[in-house]
Parts: structure tokens; C-alpha cells; sequence
């Protein structure tokens, strides 16, 4: 049986896993390497794990191959770590993914903005209602691109009784601040713009994040948050030598958020494989960059 919405925020706590979804050279879904890889985050296990999120392309799947991943992270999961599926694109698509996606024994839902980016308040509204009210799941509203919303809709949406969390993909922390005023404890407020941003997260009283780390390091996103939540700031700042690095390559060309962790999986010997289009492959020239990048990750890394 899937956790109930209060179970899941009772165990949001700490570094949530955002896995990739590796593809073959031909761009097929690799299940097996798909296995590996949430075998290898397991390994360290986090608060939960997200299957077919920003991370995961869930953009790029077709409805078949985005329950094919939740499929195979719930059977991995064994019901020991919380699975939260990726949904989003319209109310219709979204209702019908949530749908797939609780019956393949997700936990809980984090919904994606709608395709449309000039969407007024109301329909907002509405779209979330649809998607919170599809399954009996936990819902996490994930805040992201163009998705803006000031305080009076983010308590609108909040009324919905299976939204449990708001995942800040932004890095605003200054808005997010405003909206954990004005809501409160009614959300579980979760970082999820970077691993980077975990000091400025904690430090604004955020206790959960998600992380693309725990791809190549389940270890160091577990220390990520056990450093900033005991306040050790010298260890943080440690921790941040092995992180920024990355995310500073990421911020050279759009799509690299993906792209960078799969090359960097590939190199360090777990499963990434290709991206699909639009995002961009890591050029030629950059690549002796990257494997300076991936020294420094061996040493928190579980190899395949």
C-alpha cells in the first residue's frame, strides 16, 4: 500500500534522491541500467526518491516509458524509501500519469508546471486541483522556469488536502522565504534548485532537498545535508570544493543540468548514456573539464 500524504511528509527529511533516466546509444529507455543505478543510490538511502523528474527527462518520455521507470524504482525501492513519480505537462496528461503512476505503487506525486507559460492564477488553480484530486497520493507542487506564484495562490493551492510540499526550483530564496512566512507549516518546504543551494537553504530553516548528486554520490548528498542541518559550516564549506565545481559547468549551456550528470556518471562508471533532444550532448572540448570534475567525486562515488 502506498504511504498516506502524512506519512510522506513525516519522512521528507534530508536529501531526497533525483535520478536520471539512463537511455541507450539509440536513445531506448536502458532498464538495466536504470536498476543499477537506484541500486547504487539505495546504497545510502535518502528521504525518498523521485522517478521520472526535471533530472529523470520526464519531458522527453512517452506515457508508456514514464511507467515503465516508476515500475521499476517502486520494485527496487521495496517500499523501504518513499518513491514520488513525476507528472505534469496539461490537467488531462497529468491526471492520467498520476493515475498510471499510483497504480504502479508510487507514494506520492511532484507536479510540473502546465505546457502553457501565460496561464492566469485561476487556471493555475484549477490545473493543480485536477492533478491533486487524480489519486489519493502526496502531492509536491515543484516551483519551477516560469512558475512564479506569490503567496495568495501558493495557499489557494495548499488548500487541496493531498498537497503536503512545495520544491523550490528557482533558487529565489528570498521569495521562497516570503511564502514560508505567509504559509507556514502547512507545506513541507523543500530546496530543490541544487545541491549548491544547500547552505542557503538550511540557513532560511529547510530541513530536505533534492539532490542530482546522489546520482554520483549518495554519500555526499547524505553529508550535504547532516553538515548544513548540525550548522558546521567548515565541513559544508568542504563539501562545497567537491559541488560547485559542478554546478559552475552546469551554468555553461542550457540542458547541461542533464547532461553534465550523465556524462559525469559515464565516467565515473555507473549508467548515464545519451540525453535526448532538445538538451545538448557535452561538446568535445569541454570533456578534459569534466573528468577534473569527476576526480574529485571518485572518492564519494560507488562504482558499477
Amino acid at each position: 500500500m502506498p504511504m498516506t500524504p502524512q506519512q510522506i511528509v513525516s519522512r521528507l527529511t534530508g536529501a531526497i534522491a533525483f535520478p536520471v533516466t539512463p537511455f541507450q546509444r539509440n536513445l531506448a529507455l536502458d532498464v538495466d541500467g536504470l536498476r543499477a543505478n537506484v541500486r547504487t543510490i539505495l546504497t545510502y538511502p535518502p528521504a525518498a526518491i523521485v522517478a521520472a523528474g526535471g533530472t529523470g527527462e520526464l519531458y522527453s518520455l512517452t506515457p508508456a516509458e514514464h511507467l515503465e521507470v516508476i515500475r521499476i524504482v517502486v520494485e527496487e525501492a521495496r517500499g523501504d524509501v518513499p518513491v514520488i513519480a513525476g507528472v505534469g505537462f496539461n490537467a488531462t496528461l497529468g491526471a492520467a500519469l498520476a493515475t498510471q503512476a499510483e497504480s504502479a505503487g508510487a507514494d506520492g506525486l511532484l507536479v510540473f508546471p502546465p505546457y502553457y507559460p501565460n496561464a492566469d492564477d485561476h487556471g493555475l488553480e484549477e490545473y493543480y486541483k485536477r492533478l491533486a484530486s487524480a489519486t489519493e497520493l502526496a502531492v509536491l507542487v515543484y516551483s519551477r522556469d516560469w512558475f512564479h506564484p506569490g503567496p495568495a495562490l501558493v495557499e489557494r493551492i495548499a488548500a487541496n488536502p493531498t498537497v503536503v510540499g512545495w520544491k523550490d526550483g528557482q533558487g529565489d530564496v528570498r521569495r521562497l522565504q516570503t511564502l514560508m512566512h505567509v504559509v507556514g507549516d502547512r507545506l513541507r518546504w523543500i530546496g530543490g534548485a541544487g545541491d549548491d543551494l544547500v547552505p542557503a537553504y538550511y540557513a532560511a530553516g529547510i530541513r530536505a532537498y533534492t539532490s542530482s548528486v546522489s546520482n554520483l554520490a549518495p554519500r555526499l548528498s547524505l553529508a550535504l545535508h547532516d553538515r548544513a542541518a548540525a550548522a558546521d559550516a567548515a565541513g559544508l564549506r568542504s563539501l562545497m570544493d567537491v559541488v560547485l565545481p559542478l554546478y559552475a559547468f552546469r551554468a555553461r549551456r542550457r540542458g547541461y543540468e542533464v547532461s553534465a550528470m550523465k556524462a559525469l556518471m559515464e565516467l565515473l562508471g555507473l549508467y548515464g548514456g545519451p540525453v535526448r533532444p532538445p538538451l545538448p550532448e557535452i561538446r568535445h572540448d569541454e570533456m578534459p573539464l569534466l573528468r577534473e570534475i569527476a576526480e574529485a567525486f571518485r572518492p564519494w562515488t560507488a562504482q558499477r
